[in-house]
């Protein structure tokens, strides 16, 4: 398990504690109330805990389709493959490029909408220089 994913649980389930201990010590007449909120508080966050995976692959599944025709009015007779940075310390809206006609090159780029696409991170082939790129944008 990731770190992040770690922290995220231990926060929910002491947010979730600390209401349900907030709902008990109310008086009785809103403690019912305040168990059924806690309640519903404690299944929505359950419920974005297990939509939330889904979500993220339907957004780059997206994104994806929308670099794709990026790449295909930039670079018309290329091929390419996009693929997406696996582990939570990356952005999951950050898609790897690589050519086939450039070897060992790997291009990152950041796609907030079908309009805002940009090359953000570039790694170069064996140490080469990085504006030696055929498709190193500027």
């Amino acid at each position: 398990m990731h770190p992040i994913t770690a922290i995220e649980i231990i926060l929910s389930i002491v947010f979730v504690l600390v209401i349900f201990v907030i709902a008990v010590l109310l008086p009785m007449k809103v403690r019912k109330l305040s168990i059924i909120m806690a309640s519903s508080l404690t299944v929505l966050l359950l419920l974005s805990f297990a939509i939330r995976p889904y979500w993220i692959d339907y957004q780059v599944a997206r994104k994806t389709e929308q670099l794709n025709h990026y790449l295909e009015n930039k670079y018309p007779d290329e091929e390419w493959e996009v693929s997406r940075q696996v582990g939570r310390q990356y952005d999951p809206y950050s898609l790897e490029v690589r050519f086939k006609n450039e070897k060992g090159w790997i291009y990152i780029y950041s796609v907030v909408n079908e309009n805002k696409i940009y090359q953000s991170v570039w790694i170069p082939a064996g140490g080469k220089s990085s504006d030696v790129g055929k498709h190193y944008e500027k």
